[in-house]
């Protein structure tokens, strides 16, 4: 979904606003299966990353700023990273590390107060609501300690309470996604349930993003002209998505771009170009390129 108006009043307050081993990998889209059914991660087959690559490439070419993107198909069990050894600053896509890790603190139903703080931190992307949360996991030291728990080894939470500030890399924020929505994670069946409801559910005005892949989504943006380059835009989205059957979770993070327009823009043809590019036949995707 294109956003065509934006609020940016949510923005101005806390945050001033790995692939597995790699296997003899079939062609993309087709799942590797040990016996019994269980799906084997592998990684993107050689000639097929370099395809992707390339078309992320030429596509990024002519845009200002810079991106990177990694996605997980839970269905097939292929990993994919582009560009992303740098970490980029999160915004409001934190608020789904402090979602997960207030989750996991809890073990236990939420009160009509801790749903309404939820609620509102993920559909309205309000930054009080992500404060108050963030300060109940125990600050910068008690959200660290949850992210290395969880494996998440590449993200720095952002100093004192700027949780908006948090460093990430995408892949990151795709194991974050798995911790929050996978049936054998750390989260009870109806967390993981609620975590979806509240992502599936945003403003219709921050529902742009990795939306733009198709299919149903649930997702959680950031953006944010950030001092640090500045003024420049950071504009960030990830998610989990059901595209022509396959389950994926997807992490873009963006960061420079001169209007929040033009990060937005960049975010979603990322988002197209890699979905298409996991679940569709190489020739369907070669044919349709158009930039």
């Amino acid at each position: 979904m294109r956003v065509r108006r934006f609020s940016l009043v949510s923005v101005l307050l806390a945050v001033a606003g790995c692939a597995g081993p790699s296997i003899a990998a079939p062609p993309p889209g087709t799942p590797v299966r040990q016996p019994g059914g269980v799906v084997v991660e592998s990684v993107l087959p050689v000639a097929a990353r370099r395809a992707l690559d390339q078309t992320l490439d030429r596509y990024l070419r002519d845009r200002p700023g810079r991106a990177a993107l990694a996605v997980y198909d839970r269905t097939t069990g292929t990993r994919y990273a582009f560009r992303e050894r740098t970490p980029f600053m999160l915004a409001s896509v934190a608020k789904v590390d402090i979602l997960l890790a207030f989750l996991l603190s809890k073990r236990g139903e939420l009160s009509d107060y801790e749903r309404n703080l939820t609620s509102r931190m993920i559909r309205d992307s309000d930054n009080d609501c992500a404060g108050e949360l963030y300060m109940t996991i125990g600050g910068r030291d008690g959200f660290a300690e949850v992210l290395r728990r969880l494996g998440v080894e590449h993200t720095s939470p952002g100093p004192e309470l700027y949780w908006g500030t948090t460093l990430s890399r995408p892949s990151d924020q795709v194991k974050v996604l798995e911790r929050l929505t996978d049936p054998e994670g750390p989260l009870p069946a109806h967390d993981r349930r609620y975590a979806l409801k509240l992502m599936s559910s945003v403003q219709p005005s921050q529902a742009w993003g990795v939306s733009a892949a198709g299919g149903e989504v649930a997702l959680k943006n950031g953006w944010l002209p950030a001092d640090a380059h500045g003024g420049l835009w950071t504009v960030n989205s990830v998610g989990r998505l059901d595209v022509r059957g396959h389950e994926l979770l997807i992490a873009v993070l963006s960061e420079r771009s001169p209007t929040m327009e033009t990060g937005i823009a960049t975010v979603e043809r990322l988002a197209q170009l890699a979905v298409d590019s996991l679940t569709r036949p190489a020739e369907i995707v070669s044919a349709t390129e158009v930039f």
